[in-house]
């Protein structure tokens, strides 16, 4: 199939992130709704690359919807429907190219915070680990390795960025932007799901080394609700349970096998991890796609054709 790196609908208020273009649509029943489109587009040290992965956004937008509903007696959540039929003012022909790649959701006042689980030592982790014995300002045993399992998960709360780097922060530095109250609430929640989700994983052959949440509000509810994607291959690590081996880097699931390669042009004095973002060879862009194609099947049970 081809590559979709890009949309251009005639909807309100188009904005682009890194993986998904946004539009605002009106529902037939006259309410307000938030359509998110998962192009292909691939992001790596938030840098948007120069090619992406064929497929990548629908193998997203439907591991996302399979989690929503798993998890949709936990906590409320922001998904409508992933029907393209259901979303109004498209001609045939975009309902066709936006084919289980799109989500209508609720719209939400994003909460400022990133919520970040951590149950394993690894990527940026492992790097502060080695300078300073911590990671986010939180202190861990010495002796640790590299990709080693933490005794207890960590939430390691980080700032939301319109541009750049998100920024590491600690939790009382969150309560300052949001309130004591909806931290903890926030960390509780993100803990809660990464649990459950890391089990359910790890009884399919999959260890979900960490992942990243948000969340949103809308005004007199008082419950925030899970929103954007949820335990995709971009918003977590995968690893194969059964080739854990810690003191290394491990095989991957997700866009790792991207940001390996990236680290050895980085290396190689070829890129400083800014835009533009280089080009991927056609076979970390192949084996990329098959390893994502791979974690769905493994975490539904069900086979997805691109």
């Amino acid at each position: 199939m081809g590559v979709l790196l890009e949309t251009n609908l005639d909807l309100p208020n188009r904005r682009s992130g890194k993986v998904r273009d946004l539009y605002d649509v009106t529902l037939d029943n006259g309410a307000d709704a938030l359509l998110i489109v998962a192009t292909d587009r691939v992001s790596a040290f938030d840098v948007v690359l120069a090619n992406g992965l064929p497929g990548k956004g629908i193998v997203l937008t439907q591991l996302s919807k399979f989690w929503f509903d798993y998890f949709a007696d936990a906590v409320p959540h922001h998904l409508l429907s992933t029907d393209v039929a259901d979303v109004p003012g498209l001609s045939a022909d975009e309902r066709k190219l936006l084919d289980r790649r799109i989500m209508l959701c609720r719209k939400t006042t994003v909460v400022p915070i990133e919520c970040i689980a951590r149950g394993y030592i690894t990527g940026s982790g492992w790097k502060d680990y080695q300078v300073n014995g911590e990671v986010c300002g939180i202190e861990l045993p010495t002796g640790l390795r590299n990709c080693d399992r933490l005794e207890q998960a960590l939430f390691t709360p980080s700032t939301k960025a319109a541009t750049g780097h998100d920024e590491n922060i600690s939790f009382a530095e969150g309560v300052e932007v949001v309130g004591e109250e909806l931290m903890s609430w926030l960390s509780d929640m993100t803990l809660e799901l990464y649990g459950k989700a890391q089990v359910y994983a790890l009884e399919r052959g999959i260890i979900l080394a960490d992942t990243k949440f948000e969340f949103g509000q809308i005004d007199g509810q008082p419950t925030p609700l899970l929103i954007d994607e949820i335990f995709t291959p971009d918003s977590s690590r995968f690893w194969p349970a059964d080739e854990w081996q810690p003191g290394r880097e491990q095989p991957s699931f997700d866009k790792q096998i991207v940001r390996n390669y990236l680290e050895t042009v980085v290396a190689a004095g070829e890129w400083d991890k800014t835009p533009p973002g280089p080009l991927l060879p056609d076979e970390v862009v192949e084996k990329s796609q098959l390893r994502y194609l791979e974690a769905f099947e493994l975490l539904t049970g069900t086979s997805l054709t691109l």
